[in-house]
């Protein structure tokens, strides 16, 4: 009895993955040998940097608060103390484009988050 290999679906598996792989530079784009690697890391580095971009994000939000906070003279944990404690539901990324576009409407949150921390 012969040799079954299943060609059809092995070079469709092939061909997939050195398609994923296309623009990778030397080997790993041409052999499928290196392809199934590189294909296999860039996988797993996808997966974990999907996680990693919310962190990163959440960093620079709270970079931009911090920054606009100390222009108007409060420190970005008194000022998050105070929102919480007025009551103010924004999260850091509403707060961080309030800071960058409209800095009066962030200047009026930054006088009720001391009037709250205060008190």
């Amino acid at each position: 009895m012969p040799r079954a290999t299943n060609a059809p679906a092995s070079r469709e598996r092939r061909k997939r993955v050195l398609k994923s792989t296309k623009g990778y530079f030397g080997n790993k784009s041409r052999l499928f040998r290196y392809a199934k690697d590189a294909n296999m890391h860039a996988g797993v580095y996808a997966y974990r940097d999907r996680r990693k971009k919310k962190t990163e994000f959440r960093q620079l939000w709270i970079i931009r608060i911090n920054a606009a906070c100390r222009l108007n003279g409060i420190a970005y944990s008194r000022f998050m103390a105070g929102i919480h404690a007025a009551g103010i539901e924004l999260d850091r990324k509403a707060l961080s484009e309030l800071a960058i576009h409209d800095e009066a409407a962030f200047a009026a949150l930054v006088e009720k988050a001391k009037a709250a921390v205060a008190a």
